[in-house]
């Protein structure tokens, strides 16, 4: 059973204190709280228990937006402290599919074997949304791949990004072209797509290396692909890398009302880490009044980030006075 918001261990750092408060808070600024939920998870991934508990208290938030974010933090902890609150998330069948889509993506980066039955439970269920069969699809694969002799004997290139993928990137020794091929070949499974996916992102940083724009023009073509789930870790991946290169590609996704809203609040929060470029903020503020509550709370949170990033601030996150 998740802990309480309003009563926590009595012998908690105040630092962790006043960020769970913030995080908790639903008369917090949603931009607050998302920026207390990144401060926890920096706790949260040097195995403090305490930070884990804050960030799942708040899965009883009725934003989905909020909510989904929780549960990549909780993934990235690579904790297993954290598996029974991402297995009650995605087992509540009520919950909103992003939501529940993020909790398996999540426990396959976790990678506990013993999470398996559940995400095969779910890939497996008549009915399912295609998001979550597609996402547990792939984290059943990562957790098999991740186990597996030829996963662990599988030399990976070491990647700029520290976080924890929903798949391995694909060998790095491969053309631009045989990735594209690969991330576009919709008759291959997810997993080897997504590892050709994160393949091509890591041919795209740093932004100055000869690869880099045709690996992200390679990646936008996936952007037309049928899965709305591929299509927003697409996005997500163009977050990741703050191409100026993606801007058109993410502009025409937020700006495309019939997008699945998880593709178009996944494309907000991209062009939030590329603030700093002309057209990008005006761009973000004509979707502040979008028919999708996910959208219009991404958008807060990128022109929130979008500030950061031409604030020049160290690290997207909420130092409390505490702390000071």
């Amino acid at each position: 059973m998740a802990p309480s918001a309003t009563s926590p261990p009595p012998a908690e750092d105040p630092t962790i204190l006043a960020l769970r408060k913030t995080l908790t808070s639903e008369s917090s600024p949603l931009a607050l709280r998302f920026r207390a939920l990144f401060s926890l998870k920096h706790l949260a991934c040097q195995a403090s228990l305490p930070a884990i508990h804050a960030i799942a208290a708040t899965f009883s938030s009725p934003s989905a937006l909020l909510k989904h974010e929780l549960a990549y933090c909780l993934g990235q902890t690579k904790n297993l402290a954290a598996v029974p609150y991402l297995r009650t998330v995605l087992e509540d069948v009520e919950e909103d599919a992003m939501c529940r889509h993020e909790a398996a993506e999540a426990l396959g980066a976790i990678g506990d074997t013993g999470s398996l039955d559940v995400l095969r439970e779910f890939r497996d269920r008549a009915g399912e949304q295609v998001v979550v069969k597609e996402t547990c699809e792939i984290a059943v694969a990562r957790i098999e791949w991740e186990n597996s002799e030829e996963g662990k004997a599988e030399k990976l290139k070491q990647s700029d990004f520290a976080s924890i993928d929903p798949a391995p990137p694909m060998d790095q020794a491969e053309s631009i072209e045989s990735l594209e091929k690969s991330l576009l070949d919709t008759k291959l499974p997810l997993f080897l797509r997504y590892r050709a996916m994160f393949g091509l992102r890591d041919l795209a940083s740093p932004p100055d290396l000869p690869t880099a724009v045709p690996a992200v023009l390679a990646l936008a073509k996936g952007l037309e692909d049928p899965s709305a789930l591929f299509r927003h870790e697409v996005a997500f991946v163009f977050g990741q890398l703050s191409h100026p290169a993606s801007i058109p590609a993410l502009s025409a996704a937020l700006g495309n009302l019939e997008e699945a809203s998880m593709v178009r609040h996944e494309a907000a929060e991209a062009l939030g880490s590329l603030g700093e470029e002309e057209g990008v903020e005006d761009t973000l503020k004509r979707f502040l009044d979008d028919k999708e509550q996910v959208v219009r709370d991404s958008v807060i949170v990128a022109l929130d980030m979008a500030e950061f990033e031409k604030g020049g601030q160290a690290e997207y996150a909420l130092i409390p006075e505490t702390a000071a």
